[in-house]
């Protein structure tokens, strides 16, 4: 099975689902992923806040088809 960066839907969401997504896709915890953007944001490493956004218009949900 092929895996694909898909932003999450179900228990793993908090705001709109990129960090459970991230998390899924590399096989860990999705707290350590926020944890880590908030590191990341709070110290503005890569701009991410900017690269969140993008990544809510970019990855597809999971239930949507393809």
């Amino acid at each position: 099975m092929e895996k694909k960066l898909r932003r999450t839907v179900g228990s793993e969401k908090m705001f709109f689902g990129v960090c459970g997504g991230v998390a899924k896709y590399f096989g860990i915890d999705a707290t350590l992923v926020r944890m880590l953007w908030a590191i990341f944001t709070i110290f503005g490493i890569g701009t991410p806040i900017l690269i969140y956004i993008i990544m809510v218009f970019i990855m597809p949900k999971e239930n949507q088809l393809q």
